[in-house]
């Protein structure tokens, strides 16, 4: 067994803990727990810190467990939130669930004896549980007092907040009462936000079990510039590649800053602290080269993804700055290629329109709308002094037919000069 909390505290994912807990773990093999979510049919990388902790927590000989909470999400969490969110139908958290839990297997050990992983669903000791029976085992030990003086809670007081979100920290705390008692769980896991949830845990536990438990908090992230990890001005960034493309996954990464990606390769990847301190090393003797999150950014799209995927986000990458063929370009996917060349400028052509062209001056110019050129003389002068290809491939006469190979059976790349793309959709 190696010591879990040591590992965490050199990578800088410890926030807060309750004392006792790192010498409990180095004396036993213990049960641990983090909660998920369900809220969408895919987890995010702002999740991805608290699936690293289950990582390393397995890895240090402890048991994973994750719980997918299929009645928590049918209430719905306070911490952080400035109002009351859309509750979701059953039907839907269930959708949500299978995926999530799929998600999870990509990074957990499932199958390795006294250690293995679990999902466990809150839904499933819930369901039965009627409300006259829930106040009277589980809300008479916990004061309104306690947990009027949780942060959650007095951050949301002033603009209202509904008896169904108060009570979501008793429904929090008996999911670890229940996996204590049921599954031997000592420790909860979460993100600091959550450290009022999971002390009520350990304080129901206590009252009602007069058992021992304790409590693990990573720090929230934050980026150097003051932007919020894990969003970009699309949104999310996804680890359900149909929501975010493995190109677009492995962008994030491969455009951190310094010291954002020396924060991140610590957390997101499973490099020992002597492999990480030599490529920060190597990386600050030439940061031009970017070392330091070429390698994040291949270790968490390997990971998250898979290595074709994550070859298939480097050429991509490479097309935008010259350094691929025809063949990188036929190779990218339909997804992969529209995310490359999103914003670019682009023209659509009708098919009948297309195999009617005389030549690639024509299909330039006027057929797709001036786009690319705005008028055939300078389409023509440009394609004379070497300046525009199609596809990668140079254009080699202004009279050259238009029988292009179509990337994925409809699109052509117009390029002029080395930085202006120009997509055309043939339909």
């Amino acid at each position: 067994m190696k010591d879990f909390v040591e590992e965490l505290t050199w990578r800088g994912m410890i926030h807060d803990m309750m004392p006792g807990v790192q010498e409990q773990m180095n004396k036993e093999v213990i049960s641990a727990y983090i909660g998920f979510d369900p809220t969408a049919d895919s987890l995010h990388i702002g999740h991805l810190v608290q699936i690293m902790t289950l990582v390393h927590l397995q890895r240090s000989g402890h048991k994973p467990l994750a719980l997918v909470g299929g009645a928590t999400g049918m209430v719905g969490d306070p911490s952080g939130k400035s109002a009351e969110r859309n509750l979701l139908s059953e039907d839907i958290l269930n959708h949500n669930l299978a995926c999530v839990k799929q998600q999870l297997e990509q990074f957990l050990d499932f199958d390795c004896g006294e250690n293995s992983a679990e999902v466990v669903n809150n839904y499933d000791w819930f369901k039965d549980f009627n409300f006259l029976d829930f106040i009277r085992d589980v809300g008479k030990h916990i004061s309104i007092n306690y947990m009027l003086a949780k942060d959650s809670v007095k951050t949301r007081l002033e603009s209202g907040m509904s008896f169904t979100e108060f009570t979501y920290q008793l429904v929090q705390g008996y999911d670890f009462y229940w996996l204590n008692q049921n599954k031997n769980c000592k420790v909860q896991l979460g993100g600091s936000d959550q450290w009022g949830n999971i002390v009520t845990g350990t304080e129901l536990i206590r009252r009602k079990a007069q058992g021992e438990a304790w409590a693990i908090t990573t720090p929230l992230i934050r980026k150097a510039d003051g932007t919020k990890f894990g969003k970009t001005a699309g949104g999310n960034i996804w680890l359900d590649k149909d929501r975010t493309s493995p190109y677009e996954f492995y962008q994030y990464w491969l455009n951190s800053s310094d010291e954002d990606a020396e924060n991140y390769v610590r957390i997101f990847t499973l490099m020992s602290k002597e492999e990480i301190e030599a490529l920060i090393a190597e990386h600050k003797e030439a940061p031009h080269q970017r070392k330091l999150q070429k390698v994040l950014g291949e270790e968490i799209t390997v990971r998250v993804h898979s290595r074709q995927d994550f070859d298939m986000a480097v050429k991509a990458s490479n097309i935008l700055f010259g350094k691929s063929t025809s063949e990188d370009l036929e190779s990218l996917d339909e997804k992969t290629l529209l995310a490359v060349f999103e914003g670019v400028p682009q023209a659509t052509i009708s098919k009948s329109e297309y195999t009617a062209l005389e030549n690639v001056t024509d299909l330039l110019s006027e057929a797709s709308q001036g786009v690319v050129f705005p008028s055939k003389g300078e389409a023509r002068r440009m394609i004379k002094g070497g300046g525009v290809s199609i596809n990668k491939n140079k254009v080699e006469s202004a009279e050259q037919s238009v029988a292009f190979k179509l990337l994925n059976d409809k699109y052509l790349l117009a390029q002029k000069g080395k930085k202006n793309y120009y997509l055309i959709t043939i339909e």
